[in-house]
């Protein structure tokens, strides 16, 4: 990536804060960044012209980050994928390299961390978490799934209505 200035980028993520500010620092480095917030428009911006490297988040809109990653590679197996999360986890980073990323990086994330973990420079982090990080990660995606909803999260999850919400009473445990 040294000679970056022709580098073409495409950047799927969902949070329009982080992409619009991820999206700005790559184009002031000089690379040509093409950003969208979900996965039917990454594949119709690939398909127009594939990018050289996508930045592709985990979860996302409609189809997953995963899916994205697995249709990317399909359609150009040369175009080098960094998967983003904000829910980090060793089996995912696991399935997304398995898949064709070449890395896995946890978000927040700046710049020079996407970069770099892109060049072999830094490895990209994934964080091992402690089994009960694991579980509250688990209950506040499905809670967030089930629309906030106890009783539809309770259920998904297997697991009592009033033993998810003792729980979520409690703080999150540290990473």
């Amino acid at each position: 990536m040294s000679e970056h200035s022709a580098a073409s980028f495409l950047l799927v993520d969902d949070d329009d804060v982080f992409r619009q500010r991820l999206a700005r620092a790559l184009t002031e480095r000089g690379y040509a960044v093409r950003d969208v917030k979900d996965g039917a428009a990454a594949l119709a911006a690939a398909r127009a012209e594939s990018p050289e490297y996508a930045i592709v988040d985990l979860r996302l809109p409609g189809m997953s980050g995963l899916d994205v990653v697995r249709e990317l590679r399909a359609l150009d197996e040369h175009t080098r994928i960094l998967m983003l999360t904000g829910w980090g986890s060793v089996p995912t980073a696991v399935e997304a390299m398995r898949l064709g990323a070449v890395g896995y990086q946890q978000k927040p994330c700046t710049v020079d961390e996407v970069l770099a973990a892109f060049t072999g420079g830094v490895p990209a982090t994934v964080t091992e978490v402690s089994l009960a990080r694991a579980e509250w990660e688990l209950i506040q995606r499905v809670l967030a799934d089930s629309g906030n909803n106890v009783s539809e999260a309770a259920r998904r999850l297997k697991m009592h209505r009033r033993s998810l919400q003792r729980k979520l009473q409690k703080h999150p445990p540290p990473s």
